[in-house]
């Protein structure tokens, strides 16, 4: 009976031990699982996929190609350095491109045609003196008289001394027309534009009217201006039935921007058109430029003048006497010749 007693005591106690290791067992469970909801579970969030761009993708990747976006290269962004600088933008990305205002004058007009005018018509070259000019001496000084002194003083020459707004200069070739035009800008303390036919055409219809237009606009700014158009023959020609459309308005809208002139320009933006084939010009045109001024060839004393310039910079033996007579056998040369 004893013995039964020690062996029910001893089930008690083996039953009592393995209760309590079962208790202990569940409980640290217990913790562990908490703790675990409760952490943050960082090394469970999938990883974002990185976008692939350029050249660096895989051959084992299959994910969808995007192409770089144009414009994020430092080398473009600084050398487009035409019409303001770079400023950064206020969400603090990328620097925006700060565009300079336009004056009032000229807001209603297209910057790019703006920018076409400044770049490419605006005669930025050294500067010619009617000292430059070898003879033309007569027509110099009615150049002097007829133009220049009325642009550089507006408030003496008014009324029926206002200066003409346009200047036919017509003559054989090479004979310094584009260099009168040039002197008058200098003289007058103008601005020069030089432009062709082939400057106001366009591939676009409607193109050449608005810069006709943006560029008289422009010359109206920047007043006192000279207008100087080469070959104007070749622009204004006379109009005929079976003539191009294009070039039609583009005449009829210069036509426009030249009548303009004497009523708004006030003698401070002149025209000046150098041809060699006065006749072809249209008889609208003609009438428009009221002062036209024959430039010649020039006279043997004039190429005897350019003969020494030319000389100067060359080393030489001739003496006067081969000049004049150098001066005497070039007769009909011009001084391009």
């Amino acid at each position: 009976h004893v013995q039964c007693n020690q062996n029910e005591r001893q089930e008690d106690r083996v039953a009592y031990n393995s209760h309590n290791v079962y208790q202990q067992k569940s409980s640290s469970f217990n913790q562990y699982t908490s703790k675990r909801d409760e952490a943050p579970q960082e090394h469970h969030q999938p990883q974002p996929q990185q976008e692939i761009r350029g050249p660096n993708i895989s051959h084992g990747l299959r994910r969808k190609f995007q192409p770089p976006k144009r414009g994020t290269s430092t080398s473009k962004a600084s050398s487009s350095g035409k019409g303001g600088g770079t400023r950064p933008s206020s969400s603090g990305g990328k620097p925006e491109k700060e565009e300079e205002e336009l004056p009032e004058a000229l807001c209603g007009l297209d910057k790019e045609l703006i920018g076409k005018i400044e770049n490419e018509i605006l005669d930025s070259g050294e500067s010619v003196t009617f000292d430059d000019i070898a003879g033309l001496a007569d027509a110099k000084q009615t150049i002097l008289e007829l133009v220049c002194w009325p642009m550089k003083r507006p408030d003496l020459f008014t009324g029926l001394r206002r200066g003409p707004n346009g200047l036919l200069l017509f003559g054989p070739p090479g004979t310094g027309k584009t260099l009168c035009g040039k002197a008058i800008a200098h003289e007058s303390g103008a601005t020069f534009f030089s432009i062709s036919s082939s400057s106001l055409t366009s591939k676009w219809i409607g193109e050449g009217e608005k810069l006709v237009r943006t560029l008289f606009a422009v010359a109206a700014y920047r007043e006192p201006s000279v207008v100087f158009i080469d070959e104007i023959d070749s622009l204004l020609t006379q109009r005929k039935s079976d003539e191009n459309e294009a070039s039609r308005r583009i005449k009829t809208e210069f036509l426009v921007q030249l009548d303009g002139t004497g009523t708004t320009g006030q003698g401070r933006v002149l025209v000046i058109g150098a041809t060699n084939r006065p006749h072809e010009l249209d008889d609208a045109a003609r009438r428009r430029f009221v002062k036209r001024l024959y430039i010649p060839l020039p006279a043997p004393s004039d190429r005897e003048i350019l003969l020494r310039r030319l000389l100067l910079k060359n080393q030489n033996n001739l003496t006067d006497k081969d000049l004049a007579k150098l001066a005497k056998d070039t007769d009909g040369f011009s001084g391009a010749d």
